[in-house]
């Protein structure tokens, strides 16, 4: 019980970032590095008190695809919190979630799997909430903003799912110290862009943007990680699946009590058509692994 609450609790945290990015006025690449520095340095205190020691070997066997990974993590980070400030928290994150979509299609090019004929079908009605997600029939292609946001959001998607895929090849033992090498990666990734255009000149910051920084970055990054990282191998697959989706549920609700966004009937169905498929998915795959 102890762990499902913990992972539980790790979803929490997820499902809030949007909204604290909302309130940080500074530029989404600024944000991402130092949640990206942030990060790294709570989970190096982190394992220092808990005296893990690395296996040296098998990370290095898994280098290559770890700074890979990690650099696309941190470029997720940039299209997301881009993705939040050119639309609502709601938008962005069922755009996110189309992340599982993705890596299904994905892994019929990289692992060979073979797509269902309930695959497709999930496939297209994802899709089709997508479209009403987008507010594209409300709204037309008048709203540049909101049009860009959905983009980022997908962006964001595809990187995440990219993420996924590479993670599926990465077999470490230490989940915390592959989530380190990755953190580190992902906030050294955005050092050249920053530098390019200058962004650390541009950074205005006061007692209120340095504490929620801190927030993103200690809360919503080391601690939540170590929690979740902590609680999934103690924790049933399927327990994982299900109770994921308290993410974006939590998202989109404060979305509407904090920030006062509104979703349109379409939106609403759009909502419930990618978070149900979604779940359908990891449901139907399980009892597919479990059968065979």
């Amino acid at each position: 019980m102890k762990n499902k609450l913990i992972f539980i609790i790790s979803m929490v945290i997820f499902g809030t970032i949007g909204i604290f990015r909302k309130f940080i006025p500074l530029d989404s690449a600024v944000i991402s590095f130092s949640r990206g520095v942030i990060g790294t340095l709570f989970l190096i205190v982190f394992l220092l008190v808990k005296k893990d020691k690395p296996n040296i070997k098998e990370l290095k066997s898994y280098i290559v695809l770890l700074i890979i990974s990690g650099c696309l993590i941190g470029i997720n980070w940039l299209f997301l919190f881009e993705s939040y400030k050119y639309t609502s928290v709601a938008t962005s994150t069922l755009c996110y979630y189309m992340a599982p979509i993705f890596v299904m299609i994905s892994s019929t090019f990289v692992f060979k799997e073979k797509l269902k004929a309930i695959n497709i079908i999930c496939m297209l009605i994802a899709f089709v909430g997508m479209f009403f997600v987008s507010g594209v029939l409300e709204i037309g292609f008048d709203d540049k903003n909101a049009l860009l946001g959905v983009l980022y959001g997908l962006a964001a998607a595809v990187l995440y799912a990219t993420v996924v895929l590479l993670n599926k090849k990465i077999k470490v033992e230490n989940a915390y110290y592959k989530t380190l090498i990755q953190l580190f990666f992902s906030a050294l990734v955005l050092v050249p862009y920053l530098l390019l255009n200058n962004s650390f000149d541009k950074i205005v910051l006061d007692a209120k943007v340095c504490i929620l920084i801190l927030i993103v970055g200690i809360i919503h990054t080391g601690i939540s990680y170590v929690l979740y990282f902590g609680s999934i191998t103690k924790v049933k697959t399927q327990f994982i699946s299900i109770f994921s989706y308290i993410d974006p549920v939590i998202a989109i609700i404060l979305s509407a009590i904090i920030l006062k966004d509104s979703m349109t009937f379409l939106g609403v169905v759009g909502a419930i058509l990618i978070l149900g498929v979604s779940l359908f998915m990891e449901i139907f795959d399980m009892k597919q692994n479990h059968q065979e």
